[in-house]
C-alpha cells in the first residue's frame, strides 16, 4: 500500500483551500492508497485553519507567521513529512488546484510506467488547465531555445508520459528515493523559482522528470494585474512587484541564472529588469518623439496653408 504525504501551503484562500482538499480526498486509486496531508497555514486570518479542522480531522496543520510564502511553507511541510518516516511519495499540491477523480491513479500509473521503461526513478508532473478555456496552465516546462536558457513554455500533455526540463509546483509526485537524494526546496527561493530549481536539480542528479498523460486537474493562471506584467500600472508599481517576493527578486533570480543560464548568466539575469525599464521608459520616449514630430509637421502644414491663403 503506497503511502503519500501531500504537501500544501495556504494563505487566506479558505474556499479554494477547502475545495482543493475535497477534490483530493475524492480521488480514486487503482489500489488502496494512504494519504497524509501536511498543510501549512502561513498566517491565515480568514478562518482557513478552523474550517479545515472542522471538515478534515486527519490533516496535520503546521503554522507559519505569514512570511513563509510558497517556498518556505512547502519546505516546512516537506521537512515535517520527511521526519514522519514511512512515506513512499511526497506530493506537492497547490491549494488552488482541483484534481480530477482519477488524478492519483494516473500519477502512480505514470510513475510505474516510466520506471519500467527507463529503469530510473522519476518525478511525475500533473498538468493543469484553465477550467473555462481548457488551455494548459501549469505542469512540465521545456526550454524554448539554447540561446535563451531561462525561457520556458508549458508542456501540453499527450497520450503517454513526456519528458520535460523542469516543473511548476502545482501538482508533482516525488518518490521518497528522489527526495532523499535531492533534498528539500532550496531556502534561497522564498516563493517563485523554487519549483523550477527543484526540477532542474532532479535532472542534474540523473533522475527522470516526466509529464503524465492527460491533465491532472484545473488551475487558472494568476491574473496579470496581480504581477509586474500589468502594463496599465505605473512604472513604480511594476518595478516594486518585479523586485518583490512574488516577482523576480534579484538575489533569488541571480541564484537561478548562475546555476542554469551558462557563462553569460549576468546578461540573462539583467534582462527582465532592462526589459521592464525599456518597455516603460523607452516606449514612452518614442511616443513622445513621435508626437513631437507629428505636432511639428502639422504646425508646418498649417503655416504653409496660411501663407497660400494670403
Amino acid at each position: 500500500m503506497p503511502r503519500i504525504a501531500v504537501l500544501m501551503a495556504c494563505h487566506n484562500r479558505r474556499d479554494k483551500t477547502l475545495a482543493a482538499l475535497r477534490a483530493l480526498f475524492e480521488c480514486s486509486a487503482p489500489r488502496e492508497v494512504s494519504l497524509t496531508v501536511f498543510l501549512v497555514d502561513d498566517g491565515c486570518t480568514d478562518g482557513t485553519r478552523q474550517a479545515v479542522e472542522e471538515e478534515f480531522s486527519r490533516i496535520r496543520i503546521l503554522r507559519g507567521d505569514g512570511s513563509l510564502y510558497w517556498g518556505g511553507a512547502t519546505r516546512l511541510a516537506f521537512c515535517a513529512a520527511s521526519s514522519d518516516k514511512g512515506h513512499d511519495f511526497f506530493m506537492w499540491l497547490n491549494d488552488d488546484t482541483l484534481l480530477y477523480r482519477d488524478a492519483l491513479e494516473r500519477l502512480l500509473h505514470a510513475y510505474t510506467a516510466v520506471r519500467t521503461l527507463t529503469g530510473l526513478d522519476a518525478v511525475i508532473v500533473g498538468s493543469t488547465r484553465d477550467e473555462q478555456t481548457g488551455r494548459a496552465t501549469y505542469g512540465g516546462q521545456v526550454r524554448v531555445s539554447r540561446l535563451f536558457p531561462m525561457r520556458h513554455r508549458v508542456v501540453v500533455p499527450g497520450d503517454a508520459p513526456l519528458p520535460c526540463d523542469t516543473i511548476n509546483g502545482n501538482c508533482v509526485l516525488i518518490p521518497e528515493t528522489i527526495a532523499r537524494s535531492v533534498g528539500n526546496i532550496d531556502a534561497g527561493f522564498a516563493h517563485t523559482m523554487g519549483d523550477f530549481d527543484y526540477g532542474m536539480r532532479v535532472r542534474k542528479a540523473g533522475f527522470e522528470v516526466r509529464v503524465m498523460a492527460g491533465y491532472a486537474g484545473t488551475c487558472s493562471h494568476n491574473p496579470a494585474d496581480a504581477t509586474y506584467l500589468d502594463g496599465s500600472r505605473s512604472l513604480k508599481e511594476r518595478w516594486t512587484k518585479l523586485l518583490g517576493t512574488k516577482g523576480l527578486p534579484p538575489r533569488a533570480w541571480g541564484r537561478l541564472t548562475r546555476r542554469y543560464a551558462g557563462p553569460f548568466w549576468p546578461a540573462h539575469w539583467a534582462w527582465p529588469y532592462v526589459k521592464l525599464l525599456w518597455n516603460a521608459l523607452g516606449r514612452d520616449w518614442i511616443r513622445r518623439r513621435v508626437r513631437a514630430h507629428t505636432s511639428k509637421q502639422l504646425g508646418s502644414q498649417s503655416r504653409g496653408l496660411s501663407r497660400r491663403e494670403d
